[in-house]
Order: structure tokens, then C-alpha cells, then sequence
């Protein structure tokens, strides 16, 4: 008679890192996938980070839960006294990701996903190596993502000239990440994105408990 024993192993959370050029979907993906994840088990749950930046607050925005707003002079402060874990400034405006949410997180065996751009992810590899999981949206074309950016009717012409240059810019990093994805379809990409999580969440590497079981046998 064989008796089967049940081990839950403490997993320790990622960091998930979405990057995209403005209009290629990233946004969206992001939305869907922290959704997808609302009802999901403790030990798989995903939580968004909440940047600081200095940008002014949009309508309908919420202090604390879209970002956290603060002035320039705040915003050098937490730099300067390292409390973040990357920052960067973005046309006219400076993001940061405040490192003590981030740690208490992945602690806790909770996955914490990233929307941010290149320089960050640079950033954040060089501080998180091993809990580091980085993904590249790409557009289908260049002439789809014009089309996508001028559809979303929020920004001028010259806005979207100028996003579409910095697109060109953003897509020359492409292969500093672990894993490229072009975006043709929403759900197919989704789908991508959620084979890519299950995969790395079960890299030994964190597994926390997983030498001590093995030790046990």
C-alpha cells in the first residue's frame, strides 16, 4: 500500500516585466492578465506596482492606486535615499517604482507586474537578477501601430510622430529581454504571456522549499 504525500512548496514571487512600444498593447495585456489572475490561488496571485511619478493626475485617476503623485522635489529625495528600484524620465516626466512594495510581494509568494520601458528593465535586472522575468511586445508593423495610436483619438498628430520615433528606439532593445512577443491577436498573445508565467514560476530556483523536501527524501 503506497501512501502519497501532499507538499505545498513556498514560491517566491517574480518580478514581471511587460514592455512595449506606446500603442502595441501592452496596456491592455496588462489589464487582462491581472484579471485573469483575481480569482486565482494564494500562491499565484498577481498584484500590479504602483510607480511614483510626476506627472500631473489624469480625471479619474487615484492617488495611491493608478500612481503615486508626487512633486519633483520628492521625487529626488526617494532617489537620492534609495527607495527605488528603477527610475527614469519619460518625455516631460520622471516614473520610479518604490522598492519596499516590490520586496514585501515577491516575499510573500506574490507575483508583482511591471509596465515600464527599457532603461527600467535595465534597472530592475541589475538590482533583481534572479527574480527577474522580462517580456518584449512587438507591434505586427509599423504602420499598424500608427493606425492602433491614432485610433486611441488622445493624442495629436505631432504626439503620435513623436511616439512613433520613440517606438523606433524602444524596438532597438528587443533582444536584451527573455522572451519577444508579436502582438497580432490580443487573446493569442494573452495566452503566450500565461504559458511564459506557469513556465518560470516553476523554475527550481524558486522553489523555497524544494531543497528541504529533497533533503527529506
Amino acid at each position: 500500500m503506497s501512501l502519497q504525500v501532499h507538499m505545498e512548496l513556498k514560491r517566491r514571487g517574480l518580478l514581471f516585466i511587460l514592455s512595449s512600444p506606446s500603442g502595441a498593447g501592452k496596456t491592455t495585456l496588462s489589464r487582462r492578465l491581472l484579471a485573469s489572475y483575481a480569482d486565482a490561488a494564494a500562491h499565484e496571485t498577481m498584484v500590479m506596482s504602483v510607480s511614483v511619478t510626476t506627472r500631473s493626475i489624469r480625471p479619474g485617476e487615484v492617488d495611491g492606486q493608478d500612481y503615486f503623485f508626487v512633486d519633483k522635489a520628492r521625487y529626488d529625495q526617494m532617489v537620492a535615499g534609495g527607495e527605488m528600484l528603477e527610475h527614469a524620465r519619460v518625455f516631460e516626466n520622471f516614473y520610479g517604482t518604490p522598492a519596499k512594495f516590490v520586496q514585501e510581494q515577491i516575499s510573500r509568494g506574490t507575483d508583482v507586474l511591471f509596465d515600464i520601458d527599457w532603461q527600467g528593465t535595465q534597472q530592475l535586472r541589475a538590482k533583481k537578477p534572479d527574480d527577474l522575468v522580462s517580456v518584449f511586445i512587438l507591434p505586427p508593423s509599423m504602420d499598424e501601430l500608427e493606425r492602433r495610436l491614432k485610433a486611441r483619438a488622445q493624442d495629436s498628430d505631432e504626439v503620435v510622430k513623436k511616439r512613433m520615433e520613440k517606438a523606433e528606439a524602444e524596438i532597438s532593445h528587443w533582444q536584451e529581454y527573455d522572451y519577444v512577443l508579436i502582438n497580432q491577436d490580443i487573446d493569442q498573445t494573452l495566452e503566450k504571456i500565461d504559458t511564459i508565467l506557469k513556465a518560470e514560476r516553476l523554475k527550481k530556483t524558486r522553489q523555497d522549499g524544494l531543497s528541504d523536501f529533497v533533503g527529506s527524501l
